[in-house]
């Protein structure tokens, strides 16, 4: 056995930003080094960014990140760190000479890791599995690898394997065994989504045994888009001992000092890549203190900081300064502006009170109260002349009158939006989107929607959660307790009731888990116990609302199955599913 002095770099890194992720590789590699590591690992894909979608297909785009994991290894040299060994995730492409076909996009792009020292790329790892399920489109656009690496550091042998070569059963996990590896090196881009720490680990640990080496797996964090990823980096022995764990959501350099098997001399499983040795044999390192194994966050707290993360760097890496909302004095909105408060400061958040005749005074006072509680920056536009005009011209009613005081608000938001830049949040939840209760080009306005994919019964649990979290560190609760208790209401007609229009929540999100996340038809809703004429009613709502889905803004993915990249079904779609007892095509 000998002593590998490991570190993991779960970092965020921006898609596209070539040079900034670089710098930022430097900055943790310098800290690796200094911390005396003999190696150095960071996520999937950490130089271009991920997912970087069709920019994997442009060759202007392949040249450039070719060059710029060449200057980097130079780079890391010329700072200091030559000595030290870095596994960097990167674009590598076979050139525009590439066969192209079914499975070979054009210019070979590949998702590759690269093992830089001493100024060089000393070898090249091209991911094998790649994942077409879900938010992933991998076949789309890389060419898939065909051969393992086995580098030697530090007189131990280092299998290199990217995210889904670990998820599937055969490939170069399966070869790590008989190579006489003395640890597997995993580099992940892997998006959050509920329970999934649970999964990951229990996956490490099977792999570890299989392999019979310990398993380092170091993932990213941040958001990008409708992705967040939430790092959860760890070491694991084969027995299943967690050595080392990252906390989630943050930017994190993990260093420890691993016991591992030496590498044999010569033979079969002699690394295919030799790492010169650096350091004289014995010379002491700096001191580590213990590793850190992070405690599991519980359900509230997780999926509120994925929420938190995935608002702020959709708001910081696409240059904006503040972000603006509709305070109704609901649940929904309080729960967005206590996040967009989190996210990026409540002196950045600019909360709107634009009451209508039929707006209770409680929402009013609630809607204040909230921007007293969180300190946000907080304004009351009365748009009741704004409506009549539109009375007047139009002669509206019903529907037609209840959606033009939303869509009066969304011209609103959008118009303070051009006037002073900030980013427009829409507030609706998945429970609501789902089934078509919002108003396209009202209350589905906007640039971001932070709880799009959260479901109403969660809404509720996130808000208390929150607040008991402020009262437990003696902090005022954001969220005014009448929002939390009240029952929900549009408020675009006298008295109404969400529970006028749809089931109670909780039993609605019981069929959107079932018929959404788990795609169940609806005879298997029925032989579960749903009610006919509810099922019936439920699962059309939610088919004909596939257009005002297309069309509503991008929000932070935490469950199985997001609106969106997880869920794409046609617009223009004449199958229904059939409820026995109903008519076929109602």
């Amino acid at each position: 056995m000998t002593t590998l002095r490991l570190a993991l770099a779960q970092v965020n890194p921006t898609v596209g930003d070539l040079a900034g992720n670089a710098a930022m590789v430097v900055q943790q590699s310098l800290r690796a080094a200094t911390s005396g590591a003999d190696l150095v690992a960071f996520p999937e894909m950490m130089l271009t960014g991920y997912p970087i979608e069709d920019l994997a297909l442009r060759g202007s785009f392949q040249r450039a990140c070719r060059l710029a994991v060449e200057q980097l290894a130079r780079d890391l040299a010329e700072a200091g760190c030559g000595d030290l060994v870095v596994v960097v995730g990167f674009l590598d492409s076979l050139g525009s000479d590439a066969d192209s076909g079914p499975g070979r996009p054009r210019g070979g792009a590949r998702n590759a890791a690269a093992v830089l020292h001493r100024g060089e790329v000393r070898g090249v790892y091209a991911k094998h599995h790649l994942p077409n399920y879900g938010v992933f489109d991998e076949f789309r656009y890389f060419v898939p690898g065909e051969e393992p690496l086995l580098f030697r550091v530090s007189g131990v042998d280092v299998a290199l394997a990217i995210c889904e070569d670990l998820w599937q059963d055969g490939g170069p996990v399966a070869q790590v065994r008989d190579s006489g590896a003395g640890l597997l090196l995993v580099i992940n881009g892997s998006p959050y989504e509920r329970s999934k720490d649970d999964a990951r680990l229990a996956l490490c640990r099977r792999r570890s045994a299989e392999a019979g080496c310990p398993i380092a797996y170091v993932n990213m964090v941040g958001g990008q888009d409708e992705l967040v990823f939430d790092g959860d980096s760890m070491v694991v022995r084969p027995d299943g001992t967690i050595v080392a764990r990252a906390r989630e959501f943050v930017d994190e350099l993990l260093v420890l000092d691993l016991e591992v098997a030496a590498a044999a001399q010569g033979g079969p499983g002699a690394a295919t890549v030799v790492i010169p040795e650096t350091a004289t044999p014995g010379r002491p390192k700096p001191p580590l203190q213990q590793p850190v194994v992070a405690p599991e966050l519980a359900d509230a707290p997780e999926v509120y900081l994925a929420l938190t993360v995935g608002l702020r760097d959709y708001v910081r890496k696409n240059g904006f300064g503040a972000v603006a909302l509709g305070l109704s004095g609901g649940i929904d909105s309080a729960l967005v502006a206590a996040i967009a408060c989190d996210a990026i400061g409540a002196e950045n958040v600019i909360g709107v009170s634009m009451p209508s005749r039929y707006s209770s005074d409680h929402s009013r006072d609630d809607a204040a109260e909230l921007a007293r509680r969180t300190g946000l920056r907080y304004r009351t536009v009365e748009i009741a002349p704004m409506v009549a005009a539109f009375q007047q011209s139009l002669g509206l009613t019903g529907l037609a009158e209840e959606n033009v005081q939303a869509r009066v608000r969304g011209v609103t938001l959008m118009g303070i939006s051009n006037a002073e830049g900030p980013l427009v949040l829409a507030t609706g939840n998945k429970s609501e989107i789902a089934v078509g209760y919002s108003t396209i080009y009202g209350d589905a306005v906007g640039g971001f929607a932070p709880i799009k994919d959260v479901p109403k019964s969660l809404v509720w649990e996130l808000s208390r959660w929150r607040n008991s979290a402020a009262a437990a560190r003696g902090e005022v609760p954001p969220i005014p307790e009448n929002s939390i208790a009240k029952e929900p209401s549009a408020e675009l007609r006298p008295d109404q009731l969400d529970s006028d229009s749809l089931p109670d929540y909780a039993l609605l999100d019981e069929i959107l888990d079932a018929y959404v996340e788990h795609d169940r038809g609806a005879a298997e809703l029925l032989e579960s116990g749903f009610e006919h004429d509810l099922v019936h009613r439920i699962v059309r709502l939610i088919d004909l609302a596939e257009y005002k889905r297309r069309q509503y803004p991008p929000g932070t993915k935490i469950t199985y199955k997001a609106f969106g990249r997880d869920r794409r079904l046609p617009i223009t779609n004449r199958w229904r599913e059939h409820v026995p007892g109903a008519a076929m095509w109602t």
